[in-house]
């Protein structure tokens, strides 16, 4: 087997390099088997583009800032307040 057909068959390597990509950079010769890879497989290129909305996502959970001064209402507090003690009198 050729290096040009181990790469175009081989999903596995292909989404290790999409992760890889995605937390830091590949070489050249990485982006180049990515691009031949993806080229002809469908099932890669929309895990490409599905890893790409997740961990975008992700990424902006964790860059939102933290509300401060969180507070819950005094009637939202009683009535939850009223619920667990009914519930613990059962």
């Amino acid at each position: 087997m050729d290096e040009l057909t181990k790469i175009a068959y081989n999903c596995k390597k292909a989404t290790y390099l999409m992760e890889k990509q995605d937390i830091g950079k590949i070489t050249l010769r990485e982006k180049l088997e990515l691009k031949i890879h993806l080229a002809g497989c469908r099932v890669c290129r929309v895990y490409q583009q599905q890893s790409t909305a997740i961990n975008r996502m992700i990424k902006s959970m964790f860059h939102q800032p933290i509300a401060e001064n969180i507070k819950l209402d005094d009637e939202f507090k009683n009535e939850l307040q009223h619920l667990i003690d009914e519930q613990l009198e059962k």
